[in-house]
């Protein structure tokens, strides 16, 4: 992987970490179509880890109030940052669970461009009439166990390719009834620990390894956060304004050139 590689891959995977429009899919089109090599695990880490300082600078705010509101809360004082903090760790369950589970039967039976596919297509459709149907009268402080356990199971669904993490807890979100602008906050701070647990595990199973690409590493890292920070910053004023109908779009034409990549 030369350097040029290293940056482009940097850029989907800090764009695509956040927007609603699925990383495998855009991580195997390079390979597919300049018969690119496979990052490798060093550097896969790496850009999970621009993104997981990305989005906890971004909310490093939010952060702090929910951190002192759970602290407080242990000692019997409740607020609604202390419930939301609870929230999040309950919605992170499921994934962190069925990660551990299912990640070698992934990794071996659905990470073909077929599975990528249907995924990529069926998910924007589910996006879509989520985004077109939901009620939206509910804001990320009307959250309550239930519904974050429920976003959390959804998650699940994530680590299949093609799915999108962020595309399907958005989806449901707005399910639920939760507003667009309320859907993708929740989203992203449940992204934190998910992306904390992922990259860990990925860091243990490079334990071992001798030769590491150290400017690839850098570069990557460095860019898939700048990227994502931006990508986080500019979804969240988008969203509420324009909704989910450019993503969906995007994702039904990129699902049809996965179809004829198949095809042909």
């Amino acid at each position: 992987m030369d350097i040029f590689q290293a940056i482009w891959l940097a850029i989907i995977q800090g764009l695509t970490e956040f927007l609603p429009i699925s990383s495998s899919a855009h991580l195997i089109l390079p390979a597919k179509i300049f018969g690119w090599p496979d990052q490798g695990l060093a550097f896969d880490v790496a850009v999970h880890l621009g993104s997981f300082v990305a989005v906890v600078l971004y909310f490093r705010q939010e952060i702090r109030q929910l951190s002192s509101a759970w602290l407080r809360s242990l000692n019997g004082t409740q607020s609604p940052e202390g419930n939301l903090a609870w929230y999040i760790a309950i919605g992170t369950v499921p994934a962190g669970v069925a990660g551990l589970v299912l990640a070698g039967f992934i990794e071996v039976h659905l990470r073909s461009i077929a599975v990528i596919a249907t995924t990529t297509i069926l998910f924007a459709l589910l996006l879509g009439w989520a985004d077109l149907s939901a009620r939206a009268n509910r804001t990320i402080t009307q959250f309550t166990w239930k519904s974050a356990l429920l976003v959390g199971l959804a998650q699940v669904l994530a680590l299949i390719p093609g799915t999108s993490r962020s595309g399907v807890t958005i989806t449901a979100a707005l399910m639920l009834g939760f507003d667009r602008l309320s859907a993708a906050r929740f989203s992203f701070l449940l992204s934190i620990p998910v992306i904390a647990l992922s990259g860990g595990y990925k860091g243990a199973q490079l334990m071992g390894q001798t030769s590491v690409p150290w400017l690839e590493i850098f570069l990557g890292s460095f860019v898939s956060g700048i990227t994502a920070y931006l990508c986080i910053h500019t979804f969240l004023r988008f969203v509420e304004r324009v909704g989910m109908l450019p993503f969906v779009i995007y994702r039904l034409l990129l699902g049809g050139i996965l179809i004829y990549l198949i095809m042909g």
